[in-house]
């Protein structure tokens, strides 16, 4: 360890990462020693952004949008958020409780900032999101898995939820349609969620709908902004990157309690002023412009998703529960006799397939891998195919 490591703070010892990301790195490093690597591991779309967003960007830029933005984002995407919740949610928001963030992840990282510290607690998802514990512990707070079982679909279950309560919780996260399980909680769940947290009126909710175009067989996306009762400390996470195949463009929002949303923009101004202004011009033409695209997106998924089920249940060892939303199936491996980290490996070191531990998810994903079916049927079918060659050959 070097001098300057000694002087580092404690808390950068508790942070943790994504290994979806390292799995990226290492296939691309094998593909180019000339491997031939299918990559079912990181969460993004194939598809490309729509038409029309690209253009509204790049007309932003011809017509001189260069500057700073308002720290919670431009006036006309703010509203633009708030008709579309209403247009998909049938909630009515103020549009300036609405914060435009760089991605997705600076809602979780401003939200468990601003309820954890030591002593603390903040309840999250386990199989569930990485970031969600790797923050939680940054902040000092101590997390408390949210166990999500197979055998429920990978919903949670609320008398369990409230069962872990206590006056010391400061934040609850919850995210359906979830990754990296593909699970979807069923109405009946949130309900005796919400009429429970009554009885614990300092607990805040962070609710993860990152997902929430992205159902299947006519299940319902149901949101906490429903719920009158949770909307003085109810967070809502979202944004572009899954629902219109914009990872890069770092695009996401929130939505904060009125007595909230001063804080969080002063959070944003000490981390990022503000953001980039031809993506915030991107997502108001994403959002008020033509849905096929994404509708035609999601449709592709679902047809994906009845593939990759069908072929994983038919791989020795494999069992899988169909997913209900986002675009990952989430196999038991028990049954092959090697933990999740060492086929992770083993399948891409010997039959160069890409895929995520379910440990990588927290540690109640183990006898897990997250398979991600944002790729071509081909390339599924050939990666099923070389699993069960590699397995059979021991």
């Amino acid at each position: 360890m070097t001098a300057i490591e000694t002087s580092l703070a404690g808390r950068m010892s508790k942070l943790g990462t994504e290994t979806a990301f390292e799995v990226l790195a290492r296939a691309n490093a094998l593909a180019a020693e000339g491997r031939d690597i299918i990559n079912l591991g990181i969460g993004q779309p194939d598809f490309k952004t729509p038409d029309h967003g690209v253009e509204a960007a790049g007309k932003a830029l011809r017509d001189g949008e260069h500057g700073y933005t308002p720290a919670r984002g431009i006036p006309a995407l703010r509203e633009a958020v708030a008709a579309d919740i209403e247009r998909n949610r049938g909630v009515l928001i103020d549009p300036d409780t609405v914060l435009i963030v760089p991605g997705g992840k600076v809602t979780m990282f401003f939200a468990i900032l601003m309820f954890g510290e030591a002593g603390a607690e903040v309840m999250y998802p386990n199989p569930g999101f990485p970031i969600y514990e790797s923050v939680i512990r940054f902040s000092g707070a101590t997390p408390v898995p949210i166990r999500l079982r197979e055998e429920n679909g990978f919903a949670f279950d609320a008398d369990e939820v409230l069962a872990s309560v206590t006056g010391k919780t400061r934040l609850i996260i919850i995210n359906s349609p979830a990754n990296p399980t593909g699970g979807v909680v069923p109405r009946a769940e949130i309900e005796k969620l919400v009429a429970g947290l009554e009885k614990y009126p300092r607990a805040a909710v962070m609710s993860d709908e990152i997902y929430s175009r992205m159902l299947y067989d006519g299940r319902e996306h149901v949101s906490l902004l429903e719920f009158d009762s949770l909307r003085d400390r109810m967070i809502l996470l979202d944004g572009w990157s899954k629902t219109y195949a914009m990872t890069g463009w770092r695009l996401g929002y929130s939505v904060w309690p009125a007595s909230l949303i001063d804080q969080a923009e002063r959070l944003a101004i000490n981390c990022h002023s503000c953001v980039n202004a031809p993506t915030q011009f991107a997502g108001i033409a994403a959002l008020e412009g033509p849905q096929d695209a994404a509708d035609a997106m999601v449709e592709a998924f679902d047809a994906r998703r009845r593939v990759i089920v069908t072929a994983l249940n038919q791989i020795p060892g494999f069992r899988c529960v169909e997913p209900g939303g986002a675009f990952y199936a989430f196999p038991n491996i028990e049954g092959t006799g090697h933990d999740a980290r060492a086929l992770q490996d083993k399948l891409l070191n010997e039959a160069g397939v890409a895929l995520i531990a379910g440990t990588s998810f927290g540690a109640m994903g183990e006898g897990f891998l997250r398979f991600s079916y944002a790729n071509s049927t081909e390339n599924i079918e050939a990666a099923i195919a070389r699993i069960k060659d590699c397995l059979r050959d021991g």
